[in-house]
């Protein structure tokens, strides 16, 4: 067993090898912090207490239906966007995750995603098949409400509107 040490004063010799060790340094105590210019890290969502319902197309469970019937129509207008052509699915994947946490962190409420239809001669495009079981996915799901093929103005069957949940303390 370790003998215990007891609080002492340091010996002369003690405090000449502490004195020569810190030099001409000054405590920082008395100076205040530096502000932070960057803004925290978003809080993440809300744990649920039961798994959200399966997102559909155009279902909105948990959204009233005037707000739902806004999402299909176009008529809440998209605050950010991501376009996911060109991407591999792996790529297209990992931008989306990305896209949605950033949207969700800046409160971003309605955001549209543009999968594309798909190549000539296939029945639809990979992205856009794949894209409703990345929605329901754990790490998205619980920032997602519901989300809707877009109206032609904004990419048709080719793009999604995306409801994203508020976030704890807005409005």
């Amino acid at each position: 067993m370790p003998a215990r040490r007891r609080n002492r004063e340091p010996s002369a010799a003690d405090r000449a090898l502490f004195e020569a060790a810190v030099g001409d340094a000054k405590p920082l105590a008395d100076e205040a912090p530096p502000e932070r210019t960057e803004r925290p890290p978003p809080a993440p969502p809300p744990v649920p207490s039961r798994a959200p319902p399966p997102l559909e197309p155009g279902a909105a469970a948990g959204v009233d239906g005037r707000a739902a019937a806004r999402l299909r129509r176009g008529q809440m207008r998209p605050e950010a966007r991501i376009d996911l052509h060109g991407h591999t699915l792996e790529q297209a994947h990992r931008a989306l995750a990305g896209f949605v946490d950033r949207a969700a962190g800046e409160g971003r409420r309605c955001v549209l995603v543009i999968t594309g239809k798909g190549g000539v001669g296939r029945t639809g495009g990979t992205i856009r098949s794949e894209f409703p079981r990345w929605l329901n996915q754990p790490g998205l799901r619980p920032r997602i409400l519901a989300f809707a093929e877009a109206q032609p103005k904004d990419g048709g069957a080719g793009a999604f509107y995306v409801l994203l949940r508020k976030r704890r303390g807005q409005g």
